[in-house]
């Protein structure tokens, strides 16, 4: 009954992490089980010292051994006799004693720093389980920066991966949301960044050797799990390895160099044009937006012409250019062009419509308002 309860309430039970430090953090607990052992003992040594010299009861007994530990000075609960003084200061002083050898190892502990580390790492561990659909930026650098105040605009979730000593420090200074301090080529980076849920990743390590073992790496990982390719992105520093990186498995591979020098280039030759895609595309609050669209096997206007499928009108959107399965590219298609199975479409338009035309592709039937067209 609970269970239907549940799945029609849409309750979803907490992810936990696919790494457990638990054991780790019991680990740098243990030295408090000496302070532990020793409290029990002497509660119960004191009760039956009470029980023994002053004939209380066992409640009363403990009650005061309980008072005179821990020095609160609630005084006597009943009449005490010369020896059960005694006893009471030698349980004063015991307890005194077992409190500053606990404190001082409270203070040793806590003063490494490592057990809050860990505290502050099972958190995190436990939020980024939260994510699916995300995207693992592996090393961090000044384009891991820059790249992930993009994608907090965007609102596109995030984990960024690196294994440098003052990775903590400069994760919390430049506000990641996720991030995780471990070396990148290890299986536990893989699972604490919870990758196996994760829409992508993006290698920028400025060594192209890091990024060449990353891309293997998360090839393989992607085997083992059996599941949909990875979305891996690269950067480099020139075209020779750019190709090398594709060869093994990236997706996409940028390289800063070449975009900047196409940059100048373009605002040399032709100075109107200069900052016109900043102006159009990057901004945030630019009126239009370009993405490329791929066009479902299911969808109504598959083998349809373009002007049949009134797109345009509908969406207020304009379809610049149309990428076959073979990889042939038509550049702005006429209205007679024949949509394809397995093409994509690159869209410009206002959030809004390419919203609307994403939604208008992925029907199957024919929209009512068409119908009779």
């Amino acid at each position: 009954m609970f269970e239907k309860i549940r799945k029609f309430l849409n309750w979803q039970s907490a992810q936990r992490p696919q790494v457990d430090i638990n054991t780790e953090i019991y680990g740098y607990l243990s030295p408090f089980r000496i302070p532990l052992i020793m409290l029990v003992l002497v509660m119960m040594f004191g009760t039956l010292g009470y029980v023994a010299i002053d004939e209380m009861s066992l409640i009363d007994a403990f009650y005061q051994t309980g008072i005179t530990f821990t020095t609160v000075g609630f005084g006597e609960i009943a009449p005490i006799s010369y020896e059960g003084r005694i006893f009471t200061i030698f349980l004063i002083v015991l307890g005194f004693a077992i409190f500053t050898f606990s404190l001082g190892m409270l203070n040793e502990v806590l003063g490494r720093g490592k057990l809050i580390q860990l505290f502050k790492e099972r958190s995190m561990l436990y939020k980024v389980a939260r994510l699916k659909n995300h995207f693992v930026i592996f090393f961090h650098n000044e384009y891991t920066s820059e790249l992930a105040r993009q994608l907090r605009a965007a609102h596109t979730p995030f984990v960024v991966v690196d294994g440098g000593e003052k990775f903590l420090e400069e994760a919390e200074a430049q506000k990641y949301p996720y991030y995780i301090n471990e070396a990148p080529h290890l299986d536990a980076a893989l699972l604490k960044s919870h990758l196996s849920s994760a829409k992508g990743a993006i290698c920028l390590s400025k060594n192209v050797a890091d990024n060449i073992a990353m891309i293997s790496t998360l090839r393989l990982y992607e085997r083992e799990l059996a599941r949909k390719p990875f979305r891996i992105l690269a950067s480099c520093e020139n075209q020779y390895d750019a190709e090398k990186l594709k060869k093994l498995g990236a997706d996409n591979v940028v390289s800063p160099t070449r975009l900047m020098a196409q940059r100048l280039s373009a605002i040399a030759l032709r100075p109107e044009m200069e900052n016109i895609l900043e102006s159009f595309l990057y901004r945030r609050d630019t009126p239009l937006d370009m993405e490329e669209i791929e066009v479902p096997r299911i969808s109504w206007i598959i083998f349809k012409r373009l002007k049949e499928t009134h797109l345009k009108e509908m969406t207020h959107t304009s379809i610049v250019g149309i990428k076959e399965k073979d990889g042939k590219f038509l550049p702005m298609p006429s209205g007679d062009t024949q949509i394809m199975v397995d093409c994509r479409m690159i869209v410009i338009g206002t959030s809004e419509g390419i919203s609307s035309f994403k939604k208008l592709i992925r029907r199957k039937d024919k929209p009512e308002e068409l119908r009779w067209t």
